[in-house]
């Protein structure tokens, strides 16, 4: 389906079409969510099976994640060149590989490795999910397929404690990673099912120049090789700040998820149920944010206002948490109105980087770019940790607050290098 064909025409088949597949790849990101928190959820049945610390557990989590990273970033050079329906369906089958081998552990190395597979499974769904999206669903749905693509896996994280530790409960923590695999399965036959959604290679992203002309302008980097298509991508400027915006965001949201909790007992005085229930609200009211912002993403062409006024928000929003002036019961509001903000920034933010993508490189660029986020996962929590034991309690909504102002003023730069059309887009 071609760009062009939505502009112009816009039929109840095509609307049918484009939620089926907004549908369908709201389940699999949905799906990959769920299996990133499926080791976790079996910490403390590993640790009485085998006696193993929380420093081996989470190497565990390390592992998975690392590769993950690894993996983001190239993956996409192969989304591009043999389209996203195979690689999608390679890594919703190396979660089942990854989940059988923990339901048939022996010791260390069988969980070992099955991190590492389910890493590689996990690396493929941003390059996919989003080649799918910028070329399969209309234009006028575009937010709305954004929004829906981050509320599910949203639902994702949510799903895997509850499903797991009922099964653990009904039966063992082999059973429920074997039931972890099995949906999963289910899942990998739906895609199957709905192959006609997902067929065919990726076609071509027309500029406005070419929607005029029915002309194309730009060299398919699709056809070029790796090293070419790399060599062209490394040298724009938008390229890196899209990469360190999405490393700042998740640095922000690192900090928010493991130190909110006791920074709103220490600066509050809230107690563990409480904080943790405010922590919910941030989440459900991220996913909230992202739905609404699905609209203004059809509302203004000027996405990257969106981004930034919203993460602005977001940030003041935690400046005055940290400086602990306000009652509790408003402190526990204005958490979950940060969450809020920042949900809403994600559907403008995911086509602010269709603005600045090269025909023929979705897969590539979206990998790159996202792989930023697994970078900043990992440096957030030492660093915010350092803060807290060095005495400065509300360092991480601080800390927080500063990437959030730092990557609204990249989302403002990379949009204004889309304007200069550089070589990236012209």
């Amino acid at each position: 389906m071609s760009t062009l064909s939505t502009d112009y025409l816009d039929t109840p088949d095509l609307k049918r079409r484009d939620w089926s597949i907004i549908g369908l790849i709201g389940l699999v990101h949905g799906t990959s969510h769920f299996f990133q928190l499926v080791l976790p959820t079996l910490y403390l049945s590993l640790a009485n099976e085998y006696g193993y610390d929380f420093v081996k557990l989470g190497f565990l989590a390390s592992v998975f994640f690392l590769v993950s990273c690894l993996g983001q970033a190239s993956s996409g050079f192969v989304v591009d060149r043999i389209g996203p329906a195979p690689v999608l369906r390679f890594g919703l089958s190396c979660f089942i590989v990854s989940a059988a081998l923990i339901g048939l552990s022996n010791g260390y190395f069988m969980l070992v490795a099955a991190a590492a597979i389910g890493g590689i499974g996990n690396s493929i769904f941003h390059p996919v999910d989003y080649s799918i999206i910028n070329h399969r669903v209309s234009q006028k749905r575009l937010g709305h397929a954004f929004s829906t693509h981050g509320l599910t896996g949203n639902l994702g994280w949510a799903l895997t404690p509850v499903f797991m530790a009922a099964i653990i409960y009904a039966a063992d923590w082999r059973t429920a990673a074997f039931g972890a695999g099995a949906l999963v399965a289910a899942v990998l036959l739906t895609t199957w099912l709905g192959r006609d959604l997902l067929a065919g290679r990726n076609q071509p992203l027309p500029t406005a120049g070419e929607a005029a002309s029915g002309a194309s302008a730009q060299t398919d980097l699709a056809r070029k090789s790796v090293a070419e298509t790399l060599a062209a991508l490394l040298v724009q400027p938008a390229l890196w700040g899209a990469f360190l915006f999405f490393l700042f965001t998740s640095v922000s949201l690192s900090a928010v998820q493991n130190y909110t909790i006791p920074m709103l007992g220490e600066v509050y005085g809230i107690d563990k149920i409480m904080a943790g229930s405010a922590l919910s609200s941030y989440m459900v009211a991220a996913a909230a944010g992202m739905i609404a912002g699905g609209f203004l993403v059809g509302a203004t062409p000027n996405t990257e206002r969106t981004v930034a006024v919203s993460l602005f928000l977001a940030g003041g929003l935690l400046v005055v948490l940290a400086g602990g002036a306000v009652p509790p019961s408003l402190a526990m509001v204005l958490v979950a109105l940060a969450g809020f903000c920042s949900g809403v920034s994600a559907p403008s933010r995911d086509m602010l980087i269709r603005r600045v993508t090269p025909k023929g490189a979705t897969g590539t660029v979206y990998g790159l770019v996202y792989s930023g986020m697994d970078v900043g996962s990992s440096l957030g929590p030492v660093s915010f940790g350092l803060l807290m034991d060095a005495g400065f309690r509300q360092g991480p909504w601080v800390g927080a607050a500063v990437a959030f102002g730092i990557a609204a003023f990249l989302a403002l730069w990379v949009a204004k290098s889309a304007t200069r059309r550089s070589p990236l887009t012209a």
